[in-house]
């Protein structure tokens, strides 16, 4: 009973101390109203949705930074990025839906104050919102393309985004290619490197790496914030007011929020997350049905695929999985083609046949197995295992998604040849392709599927 009570009386204080250090900071935010005067909103659907904004303060940032960075030249007053988050209702789960910025919209009908008289509307980009109406046309042209109720605004810029990289700690992010791009100067090395906040701005900003242009940032995006969350939940810096007070501080330093997104917020917010892994954050990107849609006086434009996309935020008002919604796709997308991943099958169980049954449904999928599966050393295996040599763990990455729930176990001078072992959990193997870079919806992922292997 001492002990119990003790904890309880900790516990009370720190939450006292949390909601203390969050309420100081509460009048550092600037506040913005980004849904004055809207009429005819969306119904609110469960849990909260946040539309979070990246914008270019390159003007914020000093002159060396600038230079640094690659950040010259004037600001254009837009979004760079743009995402929905959905957290369910249990705080359980994060949904992110990422919109690409040369969206086709069209901006809502308006009448002019001084005559009285309705001007309809006309077709942008949907980054150049901001530019023409600031928050609130940005809202009202997400709220008629998506139909979700926006609860919350926050607008992040570039300053802001860097700070709360350095107060993390940097962010872990992985490639198998080297990334270079000449117009923001990353120049990224092959492996995983842990960012700062000045190169991870340039990771995330980076649009001329390959073909897939802004779709290709977006998914680098997503990969960075699911790193981001994995660091900021996994660092114990949310079970730490004083380190949560850094973050948050330097979060809210240099970013605008509507009203209503104040202290109680950000600590229901920080409550969640303490018990967020990577498999609790999902992403992905509204699908597409045409790119590079001209429109005169306006330039390439990219059109949504409004069937998909309808059920995709059908998604969100619901407050449904996406992966599950949408079924986790009969085939997922990994980063290496099966056709290129060598395997040996053991079994690591008692069970007769497993061992082949496993080998021929991953022969199945694609994977050259040896066609030769052999007994494993211990055969009270519970959980199927995939062990691998570090330097091909994009290839264990991609063969661990074709074994739901498997575990990835890394084993220096193994080889090219992954290993194997069925456990007593095996069911099935999931059918996985290469991803494809230009495909026009790229389907949902889960945080534990992006972030760097551990």
């Amino acid at each position: 009973m001492r002990a119990v009570t003790t904890l309880s009386v900790v516990v009370l204080a720190s939450a006292g101390i949390g909601h203390a250090v969050v309420s100081s900071l509460d009048a550092d935010i600037a506040r913005v109203d980004p849904f004055k005067d809207m009429k005819n909103r969306p119904q609110a659907g469960h849990g909260m949705n946040v539309l979070l904004v990246g914008t270019d303060g390159r003007d914020k940032i000093s002159v060396q930074e600038r230079h640094r960075y690659h950040l010259g030249g004037a600001p254009c007053h837009c979004t760079d990025t743009m995402m929905i988050v959905h957290i369910s209702a249990d705080r359980e789960r994060a949904s992110v839906v990422s919109l690409p910025r040369d969206s086709y919209v069209t901006t809502p009908e308006r009448v002019d104050e001084a005559g009285g008289k309705k001007e309809p509307g006309h077709p942008i980009k949907l980054n150049a919102a901001y530019a023409e109406g600031g928050p609130n046309l940005t809202v009202q042209i997400v709220e008629d393309m998506t139909h979700v109720k926006i609860d919350h605004y926050l607008e992040v810029d570039f300053t802001s985004f860097m700070r709360t990289v350095d107060v993390l700690g940097g962010v872990a992010v992985c490639t198998a290619v080297p990334l270079k791009d000449s117009y923001t100067g990353l120049d990224l090395p092959a492996g995983t490197r842990t960012l700062m906040g000045g190169q991870a701005l340039q990771y995330v900003r980076a649009r001329h790496l390959d073909g897939a242009s802004d779709l290709g940032r977006m998914k680098r995006q997503q990969r960075f914030l699911a790193a981001l969350i994995e660091r900021a939940t996994s660092s114990g810096i949310l079970l730490n007011p004083m380190k949560f007070r850094d973050v948050t501080r330097a979060v809210l330093g240099s970013v605008r929020a509507d009203k209503g997104f104040g202290t109680d917020e950000l600590l229901d917010l920080g409550r969640a997350m303490r018990n967020f892994s990577p498999s609790s954050s999902e992403f992905t990107t509204v699908p597409i049905g045409q790119m590079g849609y001209p429109v005169k006086d306006i330039g390439s434009t990219v059109k949504w695929d409004t069937a998909k996309a309808d059920r995709l935020f059908r998604s969100l008002r619901d407050d449904k999985p996406l992966a599950v919604q949408h079924g986790r796709p009969e085939t997922v997308q990994v980063d290496v083609d099966p056709r290129q991943i060598h395997v040996q099958v053991e079994n690591g169980t008692p069970k007769d046949g497993l061992g082949k049954r496993v080998d021929a449904a991953l022969a199945a999928t694609g994977f050259l197995t040896t066609r030769m599966p052999a007994a494993a050393a211990q055969r009270t295996v519970k959980r199927t295992v995939v062990e691998y040599d570090p330097r091909w763990d994009r290839s264990a990455k991609s063969l661990a998604a074709a074994l739901p729930g498997s575990e990835t176990r890394p084993v220096k001078g193994l080889g090219p040849m992954l290993k194997v072992i069925a456990g007593a959990d095996f069911k099935q193997v999931q059918k996985v392709r290469a991803e494809d870079p230009d495909q026009g919806e790229p389907g949902v992922v889960t945080g534990d599927q992006v972030t760097c292997p551990q």
